[in-house]
């Protein structure tokens, strides 16, 4: 039943950045930025940068970069954790259960 679930999250975290990834490069093209409340439909809170920086400086979450290596490398959000997508089912226990997980892949 655990690993399921570890599945299940490691799916869902893929799917959700990639959904970012596309509307975003679509946007890009577009020239147009989109809010979190116009970004895609798939049940993923997304928000903005003030709202991360103020929660980050409250102590209520903890932010994951699940980029590449080499993305993570080039520069990262101060404090944040880096876990590769494809490494994130294997390292669930190393996130806290009572905080907010934030992911960030772009």
């Amino acid at each position: 039943m655990k690993l399921k679930a570890i599945i299940l999250f490691a799916a869902f975290m893929f799917a959700a950045c990639n959904a970012v990834d596309t509307k975003v490069r679509s946007q890009a093209h577009n020239a147009n930025i989109a809010t979190p409340e116009q970004q895609a439909n798939d049940g993923i809170k997304r928000i903005t940068t003030s709202e991360l920086d103020e929660l980050m400086k409250q102590g209520k979450v903890v932010v994951v970069d699940v980029r590449s290596q080499a993305m993570w490398d080039a520069g990262h959000i101060r404090g944040a954790k880096w876990i590769s997508v494809t490494e994130i089912g294997n390292r669930t226990n190393e996130l806290p259960k009572d905080k907010q997980i934030v992911t960030y892949c772009s």
